[in-house]
Formats: structure tokens, C-alpha cells, sequence
């Protein structure tokens, strides 16, 4: 099932974030993704979700051939 980061996007453009495992809820955000999932580690979260929020969205097309 595909899920809408929209409002993850508007929110957080240009920043690394750990997500829960829902992929939906932020636990910790941040520029530098070692300080990110350091922190998401000392909340307690043994295996975090780390993403990156891109400055643009970069639309691609495929094609087979």
C-alpha cells in the first residue's frame, strides 16, 4: 500500500529523518543523518527507518522496451 508523505515533505524539505515503523509518524529530524539515527538510537528505537527529504521533487516516467 502506498503511503502520502506530502505533508512530510512541506514540512521537512532538505532534512534526514527517522521514521517509525508505521512510515508515517517522525521520531527524530535533523541535517545530518549520523546525528539523526545517534539520536533515534537513544530514544530507544533499535532499528529506525532513516529517509531523506529531497530539496525538489524529481518526477521520473519509465518505459519498457
Amino acid at each position: 500500500m502506498a503511503i502520502d508523505w506530502t505533508k512530510l515533505y512541506q514540512k521537512y524539505k532538505g532534512k534526514w529523518l527517522v521514521l517509525k515503523a508505521d512510515e508515517k509518524t517522525v521520531v527524530v529530524s535533523g541535517k545530518a543523518a549520523s546525528e539523526v539515527f545517534q539520536l533515534a538510537l537513544k530514544k530507544g528505537y533499535t532499528k529506525p527507518i532513516l529517509t531523506y527529504v529531497p530539496q525538489k521533487l524529481l518526477t521520473l516516467v519509465g518505459r519498457s522496451v
